[in-house]
């Protein structure tokens, strides 16, 4: 079984004995929707890389071992009950500027806006972030660069990112600076990513953001009264 259908076994097991069960996030149980992230044994989602929890079989432990399950370690993610953490964080870095809002009317043929495929596969491995936290709870300063990097990059990437690239940027990361620690490329974070993206997205975002400020000060100075 799963290690989720383990906890589902574990709180019957409470519930028959008039306890309460353990809380704990899960929706999807297919590694997409991110919801199931806690620590396992004192890694995030557990001793198998590129795994989410819902992913982790219990065949990948030994019989008779001991695991101790705790929820994220991180100031930013607060504790709701047991295994239930807070990540309203991560949705105020999106509300801030993860999303695109310029028309772009009805769907047009794929081969219309020519893109590079390697742009088009950056894109899509930023794209595969599913907003879990195990970045932020594996990295020892509680930095959520790598999620914010990926948000960031699977939009500013593409061509139909441009229009608000610089805005989106700053926008994004001052919110997750608001949040969360500041990164120092200990490299635990793309360790414990269940879909193993790569922290060069941490570098195009600081560049991006780099660009940003210098653009955003050109503008500053081209305005009227």
């Amino acid at each position: 079984m799963s290690f989720l259908e383990m906890l589902d076994v574990v709180n019957e097991g409470l519930v028959a004995e008039g306890k309460e069960p353990i809380a704990f996030d899960h929706d999807c149980r297919e590694g997409i929707c991110g919801s199931c992230g806690m620590m396992i044994n004192g890694r995030a989602h557990g001793p198998e890389r590129g795994t989410a929890t819902c992913q982790l079989f219990m065949r990948k432990f030994r019989d008779g071992d001991h695991i101790y399950v705790e929820p994220w370690r991180a100031r930013s993610f607060p504790i709701i009950k047991d295994l239930v953490v807070d990540r309203s964080a991560f949705d105020e870095i999106i509300a801030s500027g993860g999303f695109i809002t310029a028309p772009t009317g009805s769907a047009v043929d794929g081969n219309l806006v020519p893109i590079p495929k390697p742009v088009a596969d950056a894109s899509m491995d930023a794209a595969a972030c599913i907003g879990c936290g195990a970045c932020v709870a594996a990295c020892p300063n509680g930095a959520a660069h790598l999620f914010t990097a990926a948000k960031l990059q699977h939009l500013n990437l593409l061509p139909q990112g441009q229009a608000e690239r610089w805005d989106r940027t700053v926008a994004m990361v001052d919110t997750m600076e608001s949040y969360f620690g500041s990164c120092t490329m200990h490299g635990e974070c793309e360790a414990a990513c269940p879909k193993e993206i790569s922290i060069d997205f941490i570098a195009l975002m600081n560049r991006d953001y780099a660009k940003a400020q210098l653009k955003q000060r050109r503008l500053v100075g081209q305005s009227f009264p």
